[in-house]
């Protein structure tokens, strides 16, 4: 069908059925670029998992005060959102493959800067690690782009919630080289909780190696070469710009845009807390990674599944699915602050309403928004969405202080409350309208 070849939501095909030569071209692409992504995405996520576990921890010991330990996720989360324009541009550029390589380089280099600056015991050098570390974040999330270049736009939802998923293996895996992470400090007279960043960096380096080099040909600048052939070929008249689409649904673009990073800030707020609060209640290390890797299983784990049903039953359903899974997971949290296993619980379903927000709200994203100027679109929405998370980071050690655990919860279900009501009185009136 030649409709496997359009960039834009349109259904249609040749006028004989045949599959053609540039088809079976596309269709392998798309093959490769998925295997690449959803390497690079194991790789990636052993630092990120790192860095979201033990970072609270080793910022609050190496600042000496406890209101510091949500500078991790937020130096995190605001060095990915320093990323996301650059990579944005290097991609419409020069394509995937030297955005996503050069990306996973800088977070390789934070993880080095970390590693030092808790051996000289210098915070503002660890705030700049943690920065750098962010990269990894904003890579992970421009791959998830990546894996729509190519793609047939009727399985969109799909192949971009796989490459989401595959980033499962290595965030779980993160989370628990607490006991591995101390024994290679130990044998190689490393700070104490540094050890795990030294397995970050020799995945963060097979990462840089597996994008510049296995991503090729790159899918961004195969999209835009075939994207006028490809109109031609099912009859489309191809004179509207990018920018031009983007401003016929500019209302839409800027809801699903706010639902990225409102999503986001709730997740971020909730997870980046956990772990202090999990430790003044006397769970031990191991416990706070199992936590945390259960919850990081379930932002990843389902998430082909979210997509297939945003591919079925449409985004905006899916995206209130996510919606009340938060809700459900705030509800636990608050009531059960005493027990790790409530907590636990809660923080799964906090990682499932996440991944259904941000698979289907991306998915949504990518049917907005087509053509040349799709990377900027991109990178912008990635901006926001990690501003929010830092924002969520930031405010979420106040909170905690001055409201508890269940206070916290409490302001988390404010934003969720935002995007249910941006959802059902704006987003689907507004579709509706525009598709009558």
């Amino acid at each position: 069908m030649a409709d496997n070849i359009s960039l834009a939501p349109r259904e249609g095909g040749s006028q004989n059925g045949a599959v053609t030569s540039t088809t079976l071209d596309l269709v392998a692409l798309q093959q490769r670029t998925m295997r690449v992504l959803v390497a690079g995405q194991i790789l990636g996520g052993l630092g990120i998992g790192a860095t979201l576990s033990i970072g609270s921890v080793l910022a609050a010991e190496v600042s000496g005060s406890e209101a510091w330990a949500g500078s991790a996720a937020t130096m995190s989360t605001l060095g990915a959102a320093a990323v996301a324009i650059p990579l944005g541009r290097l991609t419409r550029r020069y394509g995937r493959r030297v955005s996503l390589a050069l990306g996973t380089s800088i977070a390789l280099l934070g993880a080095i800067v970390t590693v030092f600056a808790a051996a000289i015991d210098v915070f503002p050098l660890l705030l700049v690690g943690f920065a750098m570390l962010g990269s990894g974040a904003a890579v992970g999330l421009q791959s998830r782009f990546a894996a729509t270049d190519v793609a047939d736009p009727r399985h969109r939802g799909r192949d971009l919630s796989i490459v989401v998923w595959s980033a499962t293996i290595g965030s779980v895996v993160g989370p628990n080289l607490f006991g591995p992470g101390e024994v290679i400090a130990t044998w190689l007279r490393m700070p104490p909780l540094t050890g795990s960043f030294v397995v970050a960096i020799a995945a963060q380096l097979a990462a840089v190696c597996v994008y510049a080099f296995a991503l090729r040909p790159d899918p961004y600048l195969v999209s835009q070469s075939i994207a006028a052939p490809a109109e031609a070929a099912v009859g489309v008249n191809n004179t509207v710009s990018e920018d031009a689409d983007a401003q016929r649904n500019r209302s839409l673009v800027i809801i699903t845009i706010g639902i990225l990073g409102l999503s986001h800030a709730t997740m971020i707020a909730v997870m980046s807390m956990t772990p202090v609060h999990l430790v003044h209640h006397g769970t031990s290390l191991a416990g706070v990674g199992l936590t945390l890797s259960l919850h990081i299983a379930g932002m990843f784990a389902l998430s082909p599944v979210f997509g297939w049903l945003s591919d079925r039953y449409g985004r905006y359903r899916i995206i209130l699915t996510g919606q009340a899974l938060f809700a459900v997971s705030l509800v636990i949290v608050a009531f059960g602050e005493q027990s790790m296993t409530w907590v636990t619980v809660g923080l799964i379903f906090l990682g499932l309403g996440w991944s259904a927000s941000t698979v289907s709200a991306s998915a949504l994203l990518g049917d907005l928004v087509t053509g040349s100027a799709r990377p900027i679109i991109q990178a912008r929405s990635d901006l926001v969405m990690n501003l929010a998370g830092a924002l969520g980071g930031a405010a979420a050690g106040p909170a905690l202080a001055l409201l508890g655990y269940p206070g916290l919860a409490a302001s988390a279900g404010v934003l969720v409350a935002i995007v249910v009501i941006a959802v059902t009185v704006v987003a689907v009136p507004t579709s509706r309208a525009r598709t009558a």
